[in-house]
């Protein structure tokens, strides 16, 4: 009378479990992502059309000469 109730809770708990992993398993780890540089946010904003021409290439070349260029 009680291993029915209890062998069914088993097998929820189970499913819930293999779901639970799997889901886990397919997501990429937070590690792994790349982080987004200077030079892409620069360009995201070039693109979307925060700054203009003038302005994005300045900032591109004080960005590629770095902060010991003299």
């Amino acid at each position: 009378m009680i291993i029915g109730p209890v062998t069914i809770l088993l097998a929820l708990i189970g499913v819930i479990a293999i779901v639970f992993w799997v889901i886990q398993w397919m997501s990429p780890p937070p590690s792994r992502e790349r982080s987004r540089t200077a030079l892409d946010i620069l360009n995201e904003r070039f693109a979307a059309g925060e700054i203009d021409k003038a302005e994005y290439e300045e900032k591109r070349r004080l960005i590629g000469s770095g902060p010991d260029a003299t």
